[in-house]
């Protein structure tokens, strides 16, 4: 076989082209009867096949992640690199905020009480992706936020922990579309906010399937870390525990590269083997920005800070006024009627929760910034 002539060494353009070409056919024949040699080889051996398929995986930004120490151990890597362990794992779940809805300490058969709400004057587009909202989570109820002092999230978060709700979706806009939801867990926390793209509603999708009232099912993809667990484990308190099968419906949500795609189809069984999906929709796409502790907090900018006292030359010990007779007897009562009030609550029926009062700092348990993403491959769910 003569050599090949690099047609980069050729000066005229046309003859250029004509070698460039011929070699570019030439090489697409050969791997032709390759494929074609291979598979007549394969007919005969099908385990030939299976060692190529097995052997020839293809590299992608999701296989060739970057090491994460938070890596929680799989199915595909029951071992693996991870530095947690399964008792420190199974502590940590036993104790988390969402403990109580696994443990079954409610009705399993009920769906969660969820309050969903936009951002003070919100669009149409909004008020239309919050009805699919509602119509998405079995327990979800709509109520219209007003605008002014006193309806900050914060304090809407205490009032709907008050009243039984698990949950609260705010669903915030940007140039009259929605662009942001953030989920709070309730009575105590946590909070999460994530940004929202790609936003198709039912009614925008060709030939969608009419939703039920039977509860979903649920499908969680691909969270392998400690905090994707977390989030994980929040997306499902929003679904009762025990879904109705025969619904047929199923809302996945699918992490892919840290963007969460949540979509919702309904199954069909067309034979023994085969089984078809029709997508009810809505879909939209989900990008985790920060999780803060505990509920949003409502801070007063207007309020003047406290007074600035300084003393000096006197200790604490000093500076505490002796106690007397009458201030010993006054606490001595205090101290028996607050157990005469312990004893009273825990023999009388429970009593309804309480407003639960919104922080005036949050702390970030976790915070997306450029400077994490120290490369393509780098993922944090």
């Amino acid at each position: 076989m003569a050599p090949l002539i690099q047609p980069s060494l050729i000066k005229n353009k046309v003859k250029r082209q004509e070698v460039a070409n011929k070699q570019k056919k030439a090489k697409g024949q050969q791997k032709l009867q390759q494929r074609l040699i291979r598979a007549k080889q394969e007919a005969n051996d099908p385990a030939a096949k299976k060692k190529r398929v097995a052997e020839n995986v293809p590299k992608t930004l999701d296989n060739t992640r970057e090491h994460d120490p938070s890596m929680l151990p799989t199915s595909k890597q029951p071992t693996g690199s991870s530095t947690v362990r399964i008792e420190e794992l199974n502590a940590d779940l036993a104790s988390d905020p969402f403990a109580p809805y696994f443990n079954f300490t409610d009705d399993p058969h009920l769906p969660p009480k969820v309050l969903v709400t936009t951002s003070p004057k919100a669009s149409r587009a909004t008020y239309d992706f919050c009805d699919e909202l509602v119509g998405v989570f079995p327990g979800a109820e709509y109520i219209r936020r007003k605008k002014g002092k006193g309806f900050e999230v914060g304090r809407i978060a205490g009032w709907a922990g008050g009243r039984g709700y698990k949950h609260l979706l705010v669903v915030n806009e940007d140039m009259k579309k929605p662009n942001a939801i953030t989920f709070i867990h309730l009575p105590n926390g946590p909070t999460a906010y994530f940004k929202l793209s790609s936003v198709e509603l039912t009614k925008q999708l060709f030939g969608h399937a009419r939703a039920t009232a039977h509860n979903p099912e649920l499908v969680l993809n691909n969270f392998a870390t400690s905090l994707g667990h977390a989030i994980g484990r929040m997306f499902q308190t929003l679904f009762p525990p025990l879904p109705e099968f025969q619904g047929r419906q199923v809302v996945t949500l699918h992490n892919q590269r840290d963007f969460l795609f949540f979509r919702r189809h309904r199954y069909a069984f067309r034979s023994p083997e085969k089984v078809a999906l029709q997508e009810i929709g809505p879909r939209f796409t989900l990008k985790l920005r920060w999780v803060k502790k505990g509920l949003p907090e409502v801070r007063n900018f207007g309020a003047s800070p406290d007074a600035l006292e300084i003393t000096t030359g006197i200790t604490e010990e000093e500076s505490a006024p002796p106690p007397t007779e009458e201030t010993a007897e006054r606490d001595g009562n205090a101290d028996a009627d607050e157990e005469d009030n312990e004893m009273d609550e825990g023999a009388g029926e429970p009593q309804p929760p309480a407003n639960t009062n919104p922080p005036k700092d949050g702390e970030y348990l976790w915070r997306w910034k450029p400077e994490l993403e120290t490369s393509r491959r780098t993922f944090f769910l």
